[in-house]
């Protein structure tokens, strides 16, 4: 989904940030990039590809707290940049823990994840696995970097000192259709900690989030707290959903799915909304 995203870059550090990027690529021989299809991770591949040819792989883990649009989206992006694209299953749910929802909940999954990929990745002998994180994934609550560390996973936006908006930024002049899609989050992140996390609730997510980007919204969190649906959007956009119609189908529609009750966050979008109430989080 497009967004029109309003980009305040440093056109020639982002140039030697890239040239940075490119020779981190170069270094590692072969790759395979943990592929979402998301925002950093579909620049990540495409600059390994650009560089490696087809040294560079793409590996997508299927679950239930993967969206299929996000599985479809990275199939075609794949099959549009001719990149050899590995599907592997990785359902979270199956580790054991992770359904209980603890706070380390992303590194279970992460752990999971890289052991998957690294498998993948030498059944084809490929010699490196690299993921997308960015600059900006450092100020955040994130177990997952620690997963990130002990695996030897390589993260070559974050050492190549990549934020978010110089990524998209560099993904339009690189002409890629990703470069103004929404950011994106596994959807057991829209569960507060502590809150188990079943097949059917993450379909009730998945389900409400794309009833709202069918309505038009661009940037959407269905944040699910027992039976109450809290909606996150972005704040020139509150004003939307309070239409009269358009409040009563998606109210209407959520019920349907499951939810009791339905909010609206008016503090609106944000990442890791679910870590405000940790206490001193340890990076």
């Amino acid at each position: 989904m497009e967004y029109d995203y309003v980009l305040n870059v440093d056109k020639a550090g982002i140039k030697a940030k890239y040239n940075h990027l490119r020779d981190i690529i170069m270094e590692m021989d072969s790759v395979a990039v943990a592929f979402s299809g998301g925002v950093d991770s579909s620049f990540l591949l495409k600059v390994a590809h650009d560089i490696l040819g087809e040294n560079a792989i793409a590996v997508t883990a299927r679950s239930c707290s993967f969206p299929e649009r996000e599985l479809n989206e990275a199939r075609i992006f794949c099959a549009k940049e001719d990149i050899k694209h590995c599907i592997c299953r990785s359902e979270e749910l199956e580790i054991e823990g992770f359904s209980q929802n603890p706070k380390n909940r992303c590194y279970l999954c992460k752990s999971e994840l890289f052991t998957k990929i690294w498998d993948v990745a030498r059944r084809n002998g490929v010699s490196s696995v690299a993921e997308g994180s960015n600059v900006d994934d450092e100020g955040d609550y994130r177990p997952g970097l620690k997963a990130v560390s002990e695996y030897k996973v390589r993260s070559p936006l974050r050492e190549a000192g990549l934020k978010k908006d110089e990524i998209r930024a560099l993904s339009k002049m690189l002409d890629m259709s990703t470069w103004n899609k929404q950011s994106f989050a596994c959807l057991s992140s829209r569960f507060v900690y502590g809150e188990s996390i079943t097949v059917k609730k993450l379909k009730m997510v998945e389900l409400a989030e794309q009833l709202l980007l069918d309505m038009g919204f661009r940037q959407v969190r269905v944040r699910i707290h027992g039976d109450i649906a809290r909606i996150e959007l972005e704040p020139d956009e509150l004003i939307m959903l309070l239409d009269a119609g358009r409040r009563s189908d998606v109210l209407s529609r959520l019920k349907e799915l499951g939810f009791s009750y339905v909010t609206l966050d008016l503090q609106g979008y944000r990442t890791g909304s679910m870590n405000e109430v940790l206490p001193e989080i340890q990076y």
